[in-house]
């Protein structure tokens, strides 16, 4: 996993937008001084944008298509160029419209998804949350991300909203987290406890695997950055500066093998439970 750059999937979109424009312009036998004299652009616009240099907005996808003579391709190439845009968005442009909004744009992928595979090695993962819990989170966020949170309270709803996903639908849901995540403070010791109480809970309901990996476990793969997989259809990561979205089947496959690896010396059910109330019990 740490040979792979955490944007690898967001890189590999941009080359693969980058070489079908390429062969577009190949199948019109243009050159690239062709193509940009055409285009009206400067001479080296169209190798910055085949090698993946420069993005191309969606006005240079349509002035390409139609220079090639490649008119019915637009769409889907501006489909495509989308998607690149969408694969990793900084938390500045995320966060604009607002935490609540910010909140409830994840509730139809979450509806739609039939098998979570969730790995936090830090913190509760968002559906597992108390709101006590959520308000230490997002207020922690706002502040280290200068975003604003004046609608914090509506945020706070927005996120436990989302939680009515573990009682309601077709939905099954696999939990794993370091015993570091149930270690941290956020929001304080009452906060703690009473998130570690819910938790003890939640690992009873009959769609949720809740597996913790023990600080003192023998392991064969370190800890690595929290991740959400939705189905077979995409794996979502929080990094520091933004939210990575991932496609790529063998990145997906690479982190369904990661999960496994993981849960390996996790323990599951009374065993996890015993543990979080040892955790608790300090608190107390």
């Amino acid at each position: 996993m740490s040979a792979t750059s955490p944007s690898s999937s967001a890189q590999q979109a941009r080359r693969a937008l980058a070489g079908r424009l390429r062969e577009l312009r190949l199948d019109a036998g243009l050159t690239g001084r062709d193509l940009a004299a055409r285009a009206g652009w400067h001479r080296t616009k169209v190798s910055k944008i085949e090698h993946a240099s420069r993005a191309p907005s969606g006005e240079d996808v349509r002035t390409w298509c139609r220079v090639c003579g490649a008119a019915d391709q637009t769409a889907d190439l501006i489909a495509a160029l989308r998607a690149v845009e969408g694969a990793f968005i900084e938390w500045r442009r995320l966060q604009r419209s607002g935490l609540r909004r910010l909140q409830e744009s994840r509730m139809g992928l979450y509806e739609r998804t039939r098998v979570f595979r969730i790995y936090e090695p830090g913190i509760m993962p968002g559906l597992l949350q108390t709101p006590g819990y959520v308000r230490a989170v997002l207020t922690k966020v706002g502040s280290f991300r200068n975003s604003p949170t004046a609608d914090l309270d509506d945020a706070v709803d927005a996120r436990v909203a989302r939680q009515r996903v573990l009682r309601e639908g077709d939905h099954r849901f696999a939990f794993l987290v370091e015993e570091s995540a149930l270690w941290s403070r956020l929001g304080g010791a009452e906060v703690l406890a009473e998130q570690l109480a819910h938790l003890v809970r939640v690992t009873r309901l009959p769609t949720v695997s809740f597996g913790v990996i023990p600080a003192d476990a023998e392991r064969t793969l370190w800890p690595v950055e929290g991740f959400w997989m939705f189905d077979q259809e995409r794996v979502s990561v929080e990094t520091v500066s933004g939210w990575l979205t991932i496609t790529q089947p063998a990145e997906i496959a690479l982190y369904a093998s990661a999960f496994e690896e993981l849960a390996r010396p996790a323990v599951h059910g009374a065993a996890a439970r015993e543990l979080i109330t040892r955790v608790r019990d300090t608190l107390l």
